[in-house]
């Protein structure tokens, strides 16, 4: 007897799609519209004939060197972050000794500070680092703040793979170091990636460190880009759902190209 199909289920699956699809559709149709024809036209019709002005008002405004300088940040903090978390959490599984649990421990607090908490602390450092109005000065929070999360997930990944591969390499004569780059790294690549894709998630929509620890337009990233072009193009909604899908693209890109290795690493350990 085959299994009963739950229509149900699938209705609600169907229904969901479409609330997800409907916004997007309506921002990459909207990017395409002239201001005379949304205005006067239904806001949901394709655009016709489609027009680039919007993506035009974008470029002008600037957002070569906010998208510049957000691929900057992202790759300068994401890449060091997960270097420092793989590297961490491998001497903390592969540590003996309480000083490995204790420093586990210490990592994991960190998740239960907030951000907004530490903003004056961070501020000041930065200052006195003279810092201020840089990159780096985004960097920096960014990987600290990354490394609780990271080491938590690239831990518990690492505490999987079987520890016969470890000894069978030791017998081989293989070094710490040697192991950690031959056997943990290619075994913990989904997780890898997986994190990678969140922090570069998060630094991409990152707001309030550049927001504090910029001043000017020379050093600030997309999401501030965004604010400052809506409330210059306040009444021209398609211009501003324009740099909201340029803005977007990035993400997408990155995504598309991790996706596989990215539900590897978010359904790893499941089926244990």
């Amino acid at each position: 007897m085959g299994a009963r199909r739950n229509y149900l289920g699938g209705a609600f699956g169907v229904l969901w799609l479409l609330v997800i699809l409907l916004p997007i559709y309506y921002v990459v149709i909207t990017a395409f519209k002239p201001l005379s024809t949304y205005m006067g036209g239904n806001p949901f019709a394709l655009p016709s004939p489609p027009s680039l002005e919007n993506f035009q008002a974008v470029v002008e405004a600037g957002f070569g060197s906010y998208l510049a300088n957000s691929l900057i940040v992202v790759l300068g903090s994401v890449v060091p972050l997960v270097l420092i978390a793989f590297m961490a959490s491998y001497a903390i599984i592969r540590g003996v000794g309480w000083p490995f649990s204790v420093t586990r421990r210490l990592f994991l607090l960190g998740l239960a500070i907030p951000v907004q908490a530490t903003i004056v602390p961070v501020y000041l450092m930065i200052i006195e680092m003279g810092l201020y109005d840089t990159l780096p000065a985004l960097m920096l929070p960014a990987i600290a703040f990354g490394l609780p999360l990271t080491i938590l997930i690239l831990s518990n990944s690492l505490r999987d793979v079987p520890k016969e591969l470890f000894e069978s390499m030791m017998v081989d004569g293989c070094s710490e170091w040697q192991m950690m780059w031959r056997l943990a790294f290619p075994m913990v690549r989904p997780a890898l990636v997986t994190v990678g894709v969140y922090q570069a998630l998060m630094q991409w929509n990152g707001f309030l460190f550049p927001l504090i620890l910029t001043q000017s337009p020379e050093r600030r990233t997309l999401p501030l880009f965004l604010w400052n072009f809506q409330g210059e193009f306040a009444t021209n909604i398609p211009a501003v759902l324009a740099a909201v899908f340029v803005s977007s693209l990035p993400i997408v890109f990155l995504y598309a190209v991790g996706r596989r290795q990215l539900v590897a690493g978010m359904t790893a350990g499941v089926g244990k």
